[in-house]
């Protein structure tokens, strides 16, 4: 065992049958199982959270294959380390088959220039690209390289899949198997909880919270709940306000409130003022929902909202929290109706894709006498005259009479 090798590196997988998780791609009917299985892999891009799996799973492939496997990590590297994966792959001396397997971790972060230097190679097939990114590939990655390879996404582990990986690296030599370690199942229960979905946050607390704690004297080192909090300190947080995870939690937040459902509204609040997530952002959000979604079933809704975004303005966290907690649980518990929001999107694509015609002359304004004499303002019902403040006039133009915007629910 090299114990200057992190433990979450040591006991990597290297077949398929020592992977844990992923089943929904990997399990033994799936086509990515079957053609790692038979090496016959086409170029893939694989992405999801941290400590997934991503960069396993290609070790694993490296480990099956025929072909040569190269590994380049996008922060590191350029085109000219893609150049020289293809000058070798493309040397029969060095390379008899002609083709090569190029893993690039992090793949998101190459530029335009870069991810075009792969596709010519990727495709004519000299090289199979397995790209692994935290980002939604759909939007980081050049759309040529998309259409040439299966998009894969890959979940975070369950806590089951995180329990049986740490039984597994106490167990193993290549692990902590060395160590005379005494752990009851439910603290490394605990242990996967706190780790939110991430194997390298459990596998390094787990290595941490052993090489940090003394043997006692009946030669075991004890690994107690109190340890593990110490050694991982709080919950990983899974949000990433600049990662698509900020995208999909602002939309969750929003639907909540517009569905009605405050206990999920701060539930996806709490997600993203635990992730970072830029208060006012939030508050601008409420106030949106605020005006779109209950609209004129509780106009004091939009009251509401727009004084908690002052507030949260002038406060600033951390007591800004129970100034969104409360705007978000009045929108999402308040009467719905969307009318004046659909209403002005209407209204909106008229005027931009009809001849609407011209406002009538007698509600136009006619500061000038001269105007007057030209018609402007001339026959004009001032509505406060009539009984009930209301009397029945003309106001749309003559091209857009009968023509319905508001719809009351």
């Amino acid at each position: 065992m090299n114990s200057n090798e992190p433990l979450a590196f040591r006991i990597r997988p290297r077949t398929l049958d020592e992977y844990v998780g992923q089943e929904h791609v990997l399990g033994k009917d799936k086509i990515l199982y079957r053609t790692i299985k038979a090496d016959r892999l086409s170029s893939i891009i694989l992405f999801g959270p941290p400590g997934c799996g991503k960069t396993s799973l290609a070790r694993v492939i490296s480990e099956t294959t025929k072909y040569k496997f190269y590994k380049i990590n996008a922060v590191t590297s350029g085109v000219a380390d893609i150049k020289r994966v293809i000058e070798e792959t493309k040397n029969f001396m060095l390379n008899p088959t002609g083709k090569s397997i190029l893993f690039i971790d992090e793949i998101h972060r190459f530029n335009k220039l870069q991810q075009d230097a792969l596709l010519p190679y990727v495709e004519n097939g000299t090289i199979i690209l397995i790209g692994a990114t935290t980002e939604n590939p759909y939007f980081e990655v050049n759309k040529a390289l998309i259409s040439r390879s299966m998009v894969i996404k890959l979940n975070p582990l369950t806590e089951e899949n995180i329990f049986q990986i740490l039984k597994n690296a106490i167990e193993r030599k290549d692990g902590l198997g060395d160590y005379n370690i005494k752990i009851e199942d439910e603290t490394l229960k605990k242990l996967a909880i706190i780790s939110g979905g991430d194997v390298r946050t459990a596998l390094n607390g787990l290595e941490v919270a052993v090489l940090t704690t003394n043997m006692d004297s009946d030669g075991y080192i004890h690994i107690t709940d109190e340890v593990i909090k110490n050694s991982v300190q709080s919950k990983k947080a899974i949000f990433d306000k600049n990662g698509e995870e900020h995208y999909d939690n602002i939309s969750a937040f929003i639907k909540s409130m517009r569905g009605s459902d405050p206990d999920a509204a701060i539930f996806y609040l709490a997600r993203a003022i635990n992730g970072g997530e830029d208060p006012m952002f939030l508050a601008r959000r409420i106030v949106i929902c605020a005006s779109e979604d209950v609209g004129m079933a509780n106009p004091n809704a939009l009251v509401v909202a727009n004084a908690a975004m002052q507030a949260v303005h002038m406060i600033g966290m951390p007591e800004a929290r129970i100034l969104l907690a409360e705007a978000a649980v009045y929108v999402a518990t308040s009467k719905k109706s969307n009318a004046s929001y659909m209403a002005i999107n209407k209204a909106i694509q008229d005027v931009q894709t009809k001849d609407t015609g011209e406002v009538p002359m007698h509600i136009r304004n006619a500061p000038i006498e001269k105007m007057k004499e030209l018609g402007y303002h001339e026959g004009y019902l001032y509505p406060h005259d009539f009984p009930g403040h209301y009397v029945e006039q003309q106001y749309l133009p003559d091209k857009m009479l009968g023509t319905k915007y508001y719809v009351e629910d």
